[in-house]
C-alpha cells in the first residue's frame, strides 16, 4: 500500500492540534514552540509532495489517497493533488509557521487555544485544496469557518465580535447555497449504479443537466466562492475582518482564505457547469473590474494602514476573477500565478503593519512618518512589498497581471483598458502610504525610538522576500506546473468557443 502522503499532510495539524488540548495551559512557550514544531514538520511532508509531484503530469491528480467512508451513500474519502492544488497547498505549509511566528509577542492570552485554531485552519484549508469529492470538500470549508470565526473574535481588536458575526454570517450563507447544490447534483446526477459525490464521476455525468439546471447551480456555487474571493458587492466583510484579526490571522485570511473562493471557481463552478460558465463569463468579468476599480479607490481613501490593504486585496483579487472567466490558459495560469503571488505580497503587507502595530500600537497612517530614519531594514523590506504589490517587472505581481491582462484581451478590450489604468491607482495607493510613514521629516518624537528589524521578524518576512523575487525572476519553474492545470481546465470542449466580445473588443 501506498504511504498516504496527501492524508499526513492534511491532518498532520490536527494531529498537533490535539497533542497541545493536552498540554497544561501555564506552559505557554512549549505550547507556542510545539504549534511552530508541527507547523514546520507539516512544511517539510509539503516539500516531499513536491518532490513526489510529476510536473509532466500536472493537469491530472497524483498521490491519489481514497477510501469508502459511507459506501451505502456514495460518500467516499478521495484525496488528490494536481498542478492546481500543489502551489496552494505549499503556500499554506509556508505561511502557517510565519503567521505563528510573527504572533509569538502579540498574542498573550488564550494562548493555547490560539494555537490549537490555527493548525485547524491550517487542516481545512489544504482539505479544501486536496478534496475530490464534494461532500469532502464541504465538509473541509466549513472546518476553516470555525477558527477564523475564533481568531477575530476572540484575538481581534475593540469591533472582533462584529467582524466576527458579519465574517460568519456572509460566509455560512454562501456555504448552505453551495450544500443545497451539492445535494442536488448528488440526487440528480448519479455516478453508474448509485449516486455519489465523487467530483469526477459528477464531471463524466454533467450531461444529464439541462442549461437552466447549470445556470442555477452554478450561481448557487459562484455565490458562495465570490463571498470568500470576495467579489464586489460581496465583498464588504472583508475590512472590517482584517481591520480587527490579528495579525496572524490577517495573513493567513489575505494569503491563503481568500484564494477558496478562486480555487472553487477553478475546481468545481466551471468543471461542473462549463456552459453556464460560458454564459457568466462576461458578467463576472464586469464585476471583477468594478472591483479592481472599486478596491483602488477606497484604498486611496483610507487613513488607517490595514484597511488600505484589506481594499488592495480587493481590487488584486479582481485580477485574479478576470484571468479566470477569460476561460483561455493564458488567463486561468496568470490567475493561478497571481493567487499565489497575492499571498506572498499581501502577506507580507499585513506582516509589516502587524510590526508597526506592536511597536506604536496605532494603524493610523498619520501617526508614522519618516521612520527610514531609525528603522532602514524595516523600510527597505516594506519598499520591496509595495513593489511586489504595484506589480513593478522583476517581481512576482508583474508576472501573473501581464498575463492575466494578455489572456483577457483576447476576450474584452475594454476590461483591460479599464484595468490598466486600476494598476496606476494601486500604484498611486501602495506609494502614498510608503511615502506617509517611511519619508519625510519624523513629526511624532515616538518614532525616534522606533526599534529595527529583530531575527524573530526576519524569519518571517525573508521568505516572503525570497519568493517575490524568485517567482518574479524565474517563473518558468512554477509556470510549468500551474500551465497544465489550467490547459485541462480550458480544454474542456464544453469551454469552446467561451465568450468573445461579450463586453466589446
Amino acid at each position: 500500500m501506498e504511504f498516504p502522503l496527501l492524508t499526513v499532510v492534511t491532518f498532520l495539524p490536527m494531529a498537533g492540534a490535539l497533542l497541545i488540548a493536552f498540554m497544561r495551559r501555564e506552559e505557554e512557550s512549549a505550547i507556542k514552540g510545539a504549534s511552530l514544531f508541527v507547523s514546520i514538520i507539516t512544511f517539510c511532508v509539503s516539500i516531499v509532495l513536491l518532490l513526489r509531484f510529476d510536473a509532466s503530469a500536472a493537469g491530472e491528480y497524483q498521490l491519489i489517497d481514497a477510501a469508502a467512508w459511507v459506501p451505502e451513500l456514495g460518500i467516499g474519502y478521495r484525496l488528490g493533488v494536481d498542478g492546481l492544488a500543489l502551489p496552494l497547498v505549499l503556500l499554506t505549509t509556508l505561511l502557517t509557521p510565519v503567521a505563528l511566528l510573527a504572533s509569538w509577542r502579540s498574542v498573550d492570552h488564550r494562548v493555547k487555544e490560539f494555537q490549537i485554531a490555527m493548525l485547524v485552519l491550517e487542516t481545512g484549508v489544504i482539505g479544501v485544496f486536496l478534496a475530490t469529492d464534494l461532500l469532502l470538500f464541504y465538509v473541509f470549508w466549513e472546518l476553516v469557518l470555525v477558527p477564523m470565526f475564533l481568531i477575530i473574535g476572540i484575538w481581534g481588536g475593540e469591533r472582533r465580535i462584529y467582524a466576527s458575526v458579519k465574517f460568519f454570517i456572509y460566509t455560512m450563507a454562501g456555504s448552505v447555497l453551495m450544500f443545497a447544490g451539492i445535494l442536488y447534483l448528488y440526487v440528480h446526477v448519479p455516478g453508474g449504479e448509485q449516486a455519489s459525490f465523487d467530483l469526477a464521476t459528477i464531471i463524466g455525468a454533467r450531461g444529464l443537466l439541462g442549461e437552466t439546471e447549470q445556470l442555477w447551480l452554478f450561481a448557487a456555487f459562484a455565490i458562495a466562492f465570490a463571498i470568500k474571493v470576495p467579489m464586489w458587492p460581496l465583498h464588504t466583510w472583508l475590512p472590517d475582518a482584517h481591520v480587527q484579526a490579528p495579525t496572524a490571522g490577517s495573513v493567513v485570511l489575505a494569503a491563503v482564505l481568500l484564494k477558496m473562493g478562486a480555487y472553487g471557481f477553478l475546481r468545481l463552478a466551471i468543471p461542473l457547469f462549463p456552459a453556464a460558465a460560458v454564459v457568466a463569463a462576461p458578467i463576472m468579468v464586469g464585476l471583477g473590474v468594478i472591483g479592481i476599480v472599486y478596491g483602488a479607490l477606497m484604498a486611496l481613501a483610507q487613513d488607517d494602514m490595514k484597511k488600505l490593504v484589506a481594499y488592495s486585496s480587493v481590487s488584486h483579487l479582481g485580477f485574479v476573477v478576470i484571468g479566470i472567466f477569460s476561460l483561455n490558459e493564458a488567463g486561468v495560469t496568470g490567475a493561478i500565478y497571481q493567487m499565489v503571488n497575492h499571498g506572498f505580497s499581501t502577506g507580507a503587507l499585513f506582516l509589516c503593519v502587524g510590526m508597526l502595530y506592536e511597536r506604536r500600537h496605532t494603524k493610523a497612517m498619520a501617526d508614522y512618518g519618516g521612520i527610514a530614519k531609525v528603522t532602514p531594514a524595516f523600510a527597505i523590506v516594506f519598499l520591496v512589498v509595495t513593489m511586489s504589490s504595484i506589480a513593478v517587472p522583476g517581481t512576482n505581481g508583474f508576472v501573473g497581471e501581464f498575463m492575466i491582462l494578455l489572456g483577457t484581451f483576447t476576450r474584452c478590450r475594454i476590461a483591460v483598458a479599464i484595468s490598466v489604468v486600476a494598476v496606476v491607482l494601486g500604484a498611486a495607493y501602495m506609494l502614498w502610504m510608503y511615502q506617509r510613514i517611511c519619508l519625510g521629516p519624523i513629526t511624532h518624537p515616538e518614532n525616534r525610538r522606533l526599534r529595527d528589524l529583530d531575527g524573530r521578524e526576519w524569519a518571517c518576512l525573508l521568505p516572503m522576500i525570497v519568493f517575490i523575487f524568485l517567482m518574479g525572476l524565474f517563473p518558468g519553474p512554477f509556470l510549468e506546473t500551474m500551465a497544465p492545470a489550467a490547459r485541462a481546465i480550458c480544454d474542456d470542449p464544453d469551454l469552446a468557443g467561451a465568450w468573445a466580445g461579450g463586453l466589446g473588443t
